[in-house]
């Protein structure tokens, strides 16, 4: 079976046909006067299948069936919602093929790192199964004689997920599975440039609430471009706004979200560096920087865009590097040879090679030529050479975030001078340091050191584990996903204070006798 044969029996087992509504509320697929776009493939630019944006009738149909299905999911207890997330997690183990093969072909992202996107959906869903039982609340002691004080957490309401191309399923399941057995339910606007895998998901997960006897409106999907996110922003019948993508949407879904007195949970941008130390085991910090580089052809919002190495081991990590850039295999990513597959599209392409133009007139040297490739495979006009270049900390492209495979190679002198780098850009999400010291190490973790929300030792800034909280700060936007008690977010807090004796004595002693 050739490469579209088996594409399209994978789009009919996922339920995806030729042309597609894009708003569910679950088992229900809302008719709209939207206009239809089209999924454009980055591996070969052949359109997919064509989507039908969300008109304002549709979201308000949405709005109705998620604020009427609250009401009933919210009494369920919780380790019953955590069921209906296993019975996912299930059905998610049976189509991780098709799902991670949509998503490559897609995205862009090699068939493994799809498989693994698809992978890491499951293993939300299992932390989230056992979260369901462990909602845990606090006791404490009452200054008053004869009474109780707890706290405990109730269901949020409605959570609005904005969800970025780079990670087209993943970034939505952190959100839902916590905010389902949360007790809350959930719209979700994907990116415009992979709505696709959002349908597939969809199609996934709404039988399952259906037969369990759930309500629509659970799981809900809406569908087109910043217009449609803007609704979720503004809407205050949601009072939780997740958002993943640039620092400049992210600064807008914060400020109209605040306006409301909303919270919002942001998952921004990133400007990860590896500290490669004297003291480091270079095997594992050439391909810990490697894979950090060029997966997912450098558009991870965690992906390593700044190295900075020690001056007695730098020409060295630079040669290595530059050998092993020679090696990679660039091409269709559901060809399994290839590592790196093309960007998601040419407006990605255009700001590659902006930003390397932009960087050499600063002082950069590019060790790499950077190119556009072309002829077989390569029609797309996608794809690029991944590359190196020197420069200095300060540059302004350095400092900036450009979501293509282009790693700044730096150079320091001193443990402390690499921290001050590391530190010194707008972003604060992932970082690492290459190590067997373990003083260099604990420095790095320490209160003085890495200000980002990840720091990692002898790993690289990319690829996160769900059982750790993952966000970051500064730019970042300082939300918190998946692991952890990031499940907090999704619900609200109440204190409870219980009287049982025979008085009504008041807090701090005050007396009010009449």
């Amino acid at each position: 079976m050739d490469s579209k044969n088996k594409m399209q029996a994978v789009l009919e087992r996922l339920g995806i046909q030729a042309e597609n509504s894009g708003t569910s509320t679950g088992s229900e697929w809302v008719t709209s006067t939207g206009d239809y776009f089209s999924s454009i493939s980055p591996v070969d630019g052949e359109a997919i299948a064509a989507v039908q944006a969300t008109d304002a009738a549709a979201y308000a149909r949405v709005m109705e069936r998620a604020t009427a299905a609250f009401k009933e999911w919210r009494t369920v207890p919780a380790p019953q919602r955590g069921e209906v997330v296993r019975q996912i997690g299930d059905a998610l183990r049976a189509h991780k093929e098709d799902l991670g093969t949509l998503v490559s072909y897609e995205m862009g992202k090699s068939y493994q790192e799809g498989l693994g996107e698809v992978q890491e959906m499951i293993d939300i869903c299992d932390f989230a199964v056992g979260l369901s039982r462990q909602l845990y609340g606090l006791t404490m002691h009452s200054e008053r004689p004869a009474h109780r004080m707890y706290e405990q957490y109730h269901p949020l309401g409605v959570v609005g997920i904005i969800s970025a191309f780079n990670f087209p399923v993943a970034v939505w399941s952190w959100n839902t599975m916590l905010a389902w057995v949360c007790g809350d339910v959930c719209v979700w606007k994907p990116s415009e440039k992979a709505p696709l895998s959002a349908l597939a998901c969809q199609h996934i997960v709404a039988p399952i609430f259906a037969r369990n006897g759930y309500p629509e409106g659970i799981s809900c999907l809406i569908q087109g471009d910043y217009r449609v996110g803007e609704w979720l922003s503004q809407d205050k019948r949601i009072p939780l706004v997740s958002a993943t993508g640039s620092t400049r949407m992210g600064k807008i879904v914060a400020a109209t979200v605040a306006e409301r007195l909303g919270r919002s949970l942001l998952e921004l941008g990133g400007n990860n560096a590896i500290i490669i130390s004297p003291e480091a085991d270079m095997e594992i910090a050439i391909r810990g920087a490697l894979f950090g580089a060029v997966g997912t052809a450098g558009q991870r919002c965690t992906t390593t865009r700044r190295l900075i190495v020690h001056s007695s081991v730098y020409e060295q990590v630079k040669e290595r590097l530059v050998a092993a850039y020679g090696k990679l295999n660039i091409g269709n990513p559901l060809d399994e040879k290839h590592h790196v597959g093309p960007l998601i599209d040419k407006e990605a392409v255009s700001a590659y090679l902006k930003t390397i133009d932009a960087v050499q007139q600063e002082g950069g040297r590019v060790l790499i030529p950077a190119r556009v490739l072309e002829g077989p495979g390569f029609e797309s006009g996608c794809y690029v050479q991944p590359t190196i270049v020197e420069a200095e900390n300060h540059y302004q492209k350095v400092q900036e975030e450009t979501f293509a495979p282009i790693l700044y190679l730096l150079r320091y002198e001193t443990l402390e001078e690499a921290i001050e780098m590391q530190n010194a850009v707008p972003q604060g999400l992932s970082s690492a340091i290459m190590t067997l010291n373990m003083r260099e190490a604990e420095q790095f973790l320490s209160a003085a050191g890495s200000d980002c929300g990840i720091a990692n030792v002898n790993i690289g800034t990319s690829g996160a584990e769900i059982g750790g909280a993952f966000g970051g700060e500064k730019e970042t936007g300082g939300g918190r996903e998946s692991g952890s008690d990031a499940w907090k977010v999704y619900m609200r807090r109440q204190t409870n204070t219980i009287n049982y004796s025979t008085a009504l004595p008041l807090a701090q002693g005050i007396k009010f006798d009449i």
